[in-house]
């Protein structure tokens, strides 16, 4: 099942669309920790294939600011995290778009080193986290080492001015990485304690793997307090939603991290993460579908 289908299905299982978001009805505030936006007819906002670090993908479609607002009405959501999308490559300047003009409902997450970015060796790159937090609104980067499979540059030492930027200005940064990669990240993350490091699809294991290939070194990153889990399960899932096949590697990351640094993600999950999921208690739910991503990422900048 393709990231479309999933959307439809989970809006079809609604019985009764939301109007109101979750804490404007009383609740618990609810936030969505990621989600890409993007644009093709506006010409401030059109995609630049020369700046792509995924040119071989081409949107053909939209996914704006005002589809994610809709989607968080539908499903009750008050705040969501955009990651900036590969189409735009260091072009950061739509997700800054939409959460300067929204910015009490999107906090962005923006492209800056790696794969067919700028050099992680670039000595600029503390200077434009610098700039891309204080001028273009966003709270940090998505890194995404994954993309580089045979290359360390994630704490090569070249990357360690990049990250004491990010301690200074209390930027987050999301790690979209291969089980392999999971020991550079307790290595940096150690080395800079006060830099919040999200790990994105849950370090996109293979179950089909021994445990030690991949579950295992993701357990023994919790002893990082400043390391926290995006719940995303449709990645390394083998099966269609909800993704069952892979419950009992969230339960465990559940026992070892704890609610208050597990952040759920992505619209077609809420249902998962709310209703199906049998092991979280209510209080759980307060946290890893809002209070622990209030915690780390910055709203209302």
């Amino acid at each position: 099942m393709n990231r479309r289908d999933a959307l439809k299905l989970a809006g079809a299982s609604l019985a009764a669309p939301a109007t109101s978001s979750a804490a404007a009805a009383g609740g618990p505030a609810i936030v969505n920790g990621a989600e890409h936006a993007w644009v093709i007819h506006d010409p401030r906002f059109a995609p630049d294939p020369r700046l792509s670090n995924c040119p071989n993908s081409v949107p053909d479609r939209e996914y704006s600011r005002e589809h994610l607002l809709a989607e968080m009405r539908t499903h009750g959501i008050d705040k969501t995290v955009i990651s900036h999308v590969c189409y735009y490559g260091t072009n950061n300047s739509y997700t800054s778009y939409c959460c300067r003009t929204y910015p009490d409902r999107f906090a962005g997450i923006g492209l800056l080193v790696g794969h067919r970015l700028h050099s992680p060796a670039d000595k600029e790159n503390p200077s434009r986290l610098e700039r891309l937090v204080k001028e273009e609104q966003l709270v940090g980067l998505r890194l995404s080492p994954r993309y580089d499979p045979d290359v360390v540059w994630l704490n090569d030492p070249v990357s360690y001015p990049l990250w004491k930027k990010a301690e200074e200005l209390g930027a987050v940064f999301n790690i979209f990485l291969s089980p392999h990669q999971i020991g550079q990240v307790g290595d940096m993350a150690r080395r800079f304690p006060g830099v919040k490091v999200v790990i994105d699809h849950i370090a996109m294991i293979d179950i089909t793997r021994p445990d030690s290939e991949g579950i295992l070194p993701l357990l023994e990153l919790e002893k990082q307090p400043n390391v926290y889990i995006r719940t995303s399960l449709h990645n390394p899932s083998r099966e269609a939603i909800p993704y069952r096949d892979m419950w009992p590697y969230l339960e465990r990351l559940y026992d070892r991290y704890g609610p208050r640094r597990m952040i759920y993600a992505n619209f077609f999950e809420l249902l998962i993460m709310k209703d199906l999921i049998p092991f979280f208690t209510a209080e759980d739910k307060e946290w890893i579908l809002g209070k622990t991503a209030l915690g780390v990422y910055r709203f209302g900048r």
